[in-house]
C-alpha cells in the first residue's frame, strides 16, 4: 500500500491511498465466504459455492464492493498511522478507482487535530469575589430552616399573603369550561407564585365559602397560551405558624443543643459554599483568560456536528422534558432563532477549544488519571445522574465512555495546574490561596464541563 498525505487547511487533510489488488485477497476470500452463507444455488450445498459460480449468478461486482467495503477501514487507518494525523470524526471517502486484479485507490478527507502552541500562562491574574458571610446571612438561612418547620392551623378570617388556601379552580374559554380546567381541593400558598397569574389578588381578602373570578393566560393543558376565565372557590383558610427561635428550636431541627451552636454551624457552612463558589469562579475566570492567549484553529466539520448535536439536545430533551418546543422557548428567552443560532455556535467553539486547550495540557505537563481519581469523579458524575455509582460504572462501561470519563477528568487536572499557576486575589485585593482546596480537580472537571457541555472531541482511526 502507497499513501501521501495533503494538507487543506491547518484543520483538514486529504489522504490519498494505493493498495495493490493483491492486498485484498483476505477481504475477498471473506466476502466470498459471507455471500456463501447468505444465497442458496441448486445443485450446491449451502456455504460450498464455488467463487466462479457466486461470479456467475451475483456478479463479480458484487464481491467486489463488499470486499472494498471490508478492506477499506483497515487501509485508512494504515494511511492515517503512516501519516501521522490525529483525525477527528468520520472520513469522507471516495473511491477514485477499482481495477479488478490491479488496483484500488481512494482518498480520504478527514478533519484532524490541529497543532497549538501553548504560550506561559504563569502571568495570568483574575479577580473573584471575596468570602463575606455576613450576619443578615446567617439570619436567613436559620429562617430558611425555620420555614421548613413551620405548622398550619385553620383560621376564621379572611385570606392574606402567607396563608395557606384550600380551593377548588375552574377555568372556561369563550364561555366553555375546559375538559381539564376543573381541580378541587388545591393546596396554595398565597405569594408562592406556584399556579395562575392573578390567583393571590383574587383569594387574598377572601374567607372560607368566598369565590372570585379572574382572568389569566392558561400556562399549560389544553388551552394553553389562552386568555382563560377562572372562578376560583375558597373552601378553607390555613395560618402558617413559624416556630420559636430558641434553644428547644435548635434542638428540634438540628444536631445542636442551642441557637448559637446552630447559628455558627450556618455560618460555617456559608463560608464553605461561598469558598467553593469562589473557587469555580477562579477556575471559570482563568479558563477564559486561558482561551485569550492561544490561537485554535477551528474544524469546520466538527464545529457543525457539534452546533447541531447541542440543538438536537435542547430541543429534543431538555425542553421536551418541559413540554416547549423550540419557537416557544425563543419566545421566552425573547430570542430570535438567528440569535439563538448565533450564541449556540459561540458556545460550541469555546467548547471545542477548550478541549483543545486543555488536551494539549495534559500532554505538555504530562498529567495522569489514577484510579482513585476516576473512581471520585464517577461518583460525583452518578449522584448528579440520579444514578446509584454501580448503575452509573455499568453505564458507562457499556456505551464505552471510559475514557471520556478519563478526558474529563485530566482536562480538570490541567486546568487546575495553570489556576495554580495564576494570580487569584478576591474584590478586597486580598490573593486567594487555592492550593489546599482538596476537591481543586473535581471542580476544575465540574468548571470544564459546564463550559464544553456535550462536546466530546474525539479521535477516529
Amino acid at each position: 500500500m502507497k499513501s501521501a498525505v495533503e494538507t487543506l487547511n491547518p484543520t483538514r487533510v486529504r489522504l490519498t491511498v494505493e493498495v495493490p489488488f493483491e492486498e485484498l485477497k483476505d477481504s475477498l476470500d471473506a466476502a466470498y465466504k459471507k455471500i456463501n452463507q447468505q444465497v442458496t444455488v441448486k445443485g450446491f450445498r449451502k456455504g460450498k459455492i464455488p467463487a466462479r459460480v457466486i461470479d456467475q449468478r451475483f456478479g463479480r461486482g458484487a464481491v467486489l464492493e463488499e470486499a472494498v467495503n471490508d478492506a477499506l477501514p483497515k487501509f485508512y487507518t494504515e494511511a492515517v498511522n503512516e501519516a501521522e494525523v490525529n483525525p477527528l470524526g468520520q472520513p469522507e471517502v471516495d473511491i477514485t478507482e477499482l481495477k479488478d486484479g490491479e488496483l484500488l485507490a481512494f482518498t480520504a478527507e478527514v478533519d484532524i487535530r490541529p497543532t497549538i502552541e501553548i504560550p506561559d500562562y504563569s502571568g495570568i491574574e483574575v479577580t473573584v469575589d471575596a468570602v463575606e458571610v455576613t450576619d443578615e446571612d446567617v439570619e436567613k438561612s436559620v429562617e430558611q430552616l425555620r420555614e421548613r418547620f413551620a405548622s398550619t392551623k385553620t383560621v376564621e378570617r379572611a385570606a392574606a399573603d402567607g396563608d395557606v388556601v384550600t380551593i377548588d379552580l375552574e377555568a372556561k374559554v369563550d364561555g366553555e369550561v375546559l375538559p381539564d380546567g376543573v381541580a378541587g381541593d388545591v393546596s396554595y400558598t398565597i405569594g408562592s407564585g406556584e399556579l395562575l397569574d392573578g390567583i393571590d389578588e383574587a383569594v387574598k381578602g377572601l374567607e372560607a365559602g368566598g369565590e372570585a373570578t379572574f382572568t389569566s393566560q392558561l400556562k399549560g393543558g389544553s388551552a394553553e397560551g389562552k386568555d382563560a376565565e377562572v372562578t376560583v372557590k375558597v373552601t378553607a383558610v390555613a395560618a402558617r405558624e413559624l416556630p420559636e427561635l430558641d434553644d428547644e428550636f435548635a434542638q428540634l431541627a438540628s444536631e445542636f443543643d442551642t441557637l448559637d451552636e446552630l447559628k455558627a454551624d450556618s455560618r460555617k457552612r456559608l463560608e464553605n459554599m461561598k469558598q467553593f463558589d469562589q473557587a469555580t469562579q477562579a477556575q471559570e475566570r482563568v479558563l477564559d483568560e486561558l482561551l485569550k492567549l492561544v490561537e485554535v484553529p477551528m474544524p469546520e466539520k466538527l464545529l457543525e456536528d457539534e452546533i447541531n448535536t447541542r440543538k438536537h439536545n435542547l430541543e429534543h430533551h431538555q425542553l421536551g422534558q418541559m413540554g416547549l418546543d423550540l419557537a416557544k422557548y425563543l419566545e421566552i428567552q425573547g430570542k430570535t432563532e438567528e440569535e439563538f443560532l448565533a450564541e449556540t455556535k459561540e458556545q460550541a467553539e469555546k467548547g471545542i477549544k477548550t478541549q483543545f486547550i486543555l488536551d494539549e495540557l495534559v500532554n505538555k505537563e504530562k498529567l495522569d488519571v489514577s484510579r482513585e481519581e476516576l473512581t471520585e469523579h464517577l461518583f460525583r458524575r452518578a449522584a448528579s445522574s440520579g444514578m446509584s455509582p454501580d448503575q452509573f460504572a455499568q453505564a458507562v462501561a457499556q456505551q464505552g465512555q471510559v475514557p471520556m470519563l478519563v478526558g474529563e477528568v485530566a482536562r480538570g487536572k490541567a486546568l487546575a495546574v495553570v489556576v495554580e499557576a495564576a494570580k487569584v486575589v478576591d474584590t478586597n485585593g486580598e490573593v486567594v490561596d487555592l492550593s489546599d482546596d482538596e476537591d481543586e480537580v473535581e471542580t476544575a472537571a465540574e468548571a470544564v464541563e459546564a463550559v464544553a457541555g456535550e462536546a466530546e472531541v474525539s479521535e477516529d482511526k
